[in-house]
């Protein structure tokens, strides 16, 4: 497969080309060795100017998103062996993360985007058992999980990174209903949301954006998870490069994202 057309699914090709420009600096947040084959050299080219404008700005929110979930996840990784991450895309993470060999780790995304994936992979190994899943996750998905060993009674950390806000609100219920029905008591799970200020924009991706969350905690509370909510710039979620103004949460008005970590119990 030499392309992928579908503007939302082309994104998780940008998300690959902001981690290769990252990759490059010598003071990155991470190293990701292997984005930029995913992301290729024309759609990297494309990107650098966004990506040095939102540097400037102090709001670098790709690189400070990543590096979170990245330190979320190495956080639990000697506790859960069981990993998966929804609405993949080009992650990265089976491959460059310190696993603990045996762990599982499930990726689910549309086929075209895995096909295209696993054709620029190469000779890429992964640190763990790696779980590629074929699934739109607007369908009906548990089943295509479980098939491939996934075992509900096994503590899991579930990421939902850059995907909520895709869905309309009624599959996103379903989506942490399902969730929630697979996972078993001290399961965590990683995932980031834009308020409903966002809603209604034109521009090239945020058009596509059809949730928004105005209150984290209320909501994944509703499927009984347990979460705390940070917003990128605010401290624990800067890490030195997010320097633009954060504004308190009860200012309203303001555009604002979240990055959530939630514990079921």
């Amino acid at each position: 497969m030499s392309e992928i057309k579908d503007t939302v699914a082309l994104s998780s090709q940008w998300m690959a080309a902001v981690r290769a420009i990252e990759n490059q600096r010598p003071d990155g947040l991470f190293s990701d060795p292997i984005a930029a084959q995913l992301a290729g050299q024309e759609i990297i080219q494309k990107i650098a100017p966004s990506v040095q404008e939102y540097e400037d700005k102090g709001a670098p929110i790709v690189i400070v998103r990543t590096r979170f979930f990245d330190d979320f996840l190495m956080s639990v990784a000697d506790s859960i062996r069981q990993v998966v991450i929804l609405g993949a895309g080009m992650d990265t993470r089976a491959f460059r993360l310190s696993w603990f060999p045996n762990t599982h780790l499930y990726e689910l995304e549309q086929p075209d985007v895995l096909k295209f994936k696993a054709s620029r992979l190469g000779d890429a190994q992964a640190k763990c058992h790696r779980h590629p899943i074929e699934a739109d996750l607007r369908e009906p998905w548990s089943d295509l999980l479980l098939v491939k060993g996934y075992q509900p009674t096994v503590p899991t950390v579930w990421l939902l990174e850059g995907l909520l806000y895709y869905l309309t609100d009624k599959k996103v219920s379903e989506l942490l209903t399902t969730i929630t029905e697979l996972s078993c008591p001290g399961s965590l799970l990683g995932a980031d949301l834009i308020n409903t200020e966002f809603l209604g924009s034109t521009e090239t991706l945020s058009q596509h954006w059809k949730f928004g969350c105005d209150e984290p905690l209320d909501f994944f509370s509703n499927y009984g998870w347990q979460a705390e909510a940070i917003q990128p710039g605010e401290e624990g979620a800067n890490f030195g490069r997010y320097t633009a103004k954060v504004y308190p949460r009860d200012v309203i008005g303001i555009k604002r994202g979240f990055l959530v970590k939630a514990k079921y119990s």
